[in-house]
């Protein structure tokens, strides 16, 4: 064994001859040259798609960007004309704000407007058009509020009608501003059904129940 390891070790690595380096060089170049053919013809065949690419990412990219500043840019504008005319009174600063904006932003300007000039015409436009439910339900019931009594007991029901779901944040006091219509008309049938569904539930608010209770 230990002989086979000493005549292992005195074996030299064949030395390549001029000829074989020549070879080996000419193959490299000719793989050099085949793969700078074949990367140019990728490129001119797909290069203008990945140019065209690269620059509508750019272009997405830039947009998003320009996009992100102008919203935030926007956002405290608005805010800013917001607290000003809240400062000054000013409801037709308000309504401007409410038009020009959106959602609950939008919402709380023409309110505030409304509370401002006590034009009933923005709580219509809330009712019709507001972007959040609360807002919306608010105005209805803020009508009801206003023109309840030139109505009978049937249409405060049909006018609140949406409300009636407990995804409304009044859908209890809407209830209850029916039953209390009802009693008003002297229907006391109809008034019940609506009481009965308020004690009935067992998540009325303490204050509903016990104006129900009342009624009852």
């Amino acid at each position: 064994m230990a002989n086979m390891l000493e005549r292992n070790k005195k074996v030299k690595t064949p030395q390549k001859t001029y000829q074989e380096h020549a070879e080996d060089a000419l193959y490299r170049e000719v793989w050099e040259d085949v793969n700078n053919e074949k990367t140019q013809q990728f490129l001119k065949k797909y290069g203008r798609y990945m140019i065209a690419g690269a620059l509508g990412i750019m272009i997405i990219v830039t947009a998003i960007q320009i996009g992100v500043r102008t919203h935030r840019a926007a956002k405290i504008s608005t805010a800013e004309n917001y607290e000003v005319a809240i400062a000054n009174t000013d409801a037709k600063a308000l309504a401007g704000i409410a038009k020009n904006s959106s959602g609950a932003t939008a919402d709380l300007a023409m309110f505030n407007a409304y509370l401002i000039d006590g034009d009933v015409a923005k709580l219509d436009e809330l009712v019709k058009n507001g972007n959040t439910r609360e807002f919306r339900d608010l105005a209805r019931m803020h009508i009801i509020g206003i023109r309840g009594d030139e109505m009978d007991a049937a249409a405060v029901e049909e006018f609140l009608s949406p409300m009636d779901t407990k995804s409304s944040p009044f859908y209890y006091t809407a209830c209850l501003t029916i039953a209390q219509k009802y009693v008003a008309d002297g229907n006391r049938a109809a008034a019940n059904k609506w009481l009965d569904k308020i004690l009935n539930d067992k998540d009325v608010p303490a204050v509903i129940r016990s104006d129900a209770e009342m009624l009852r």
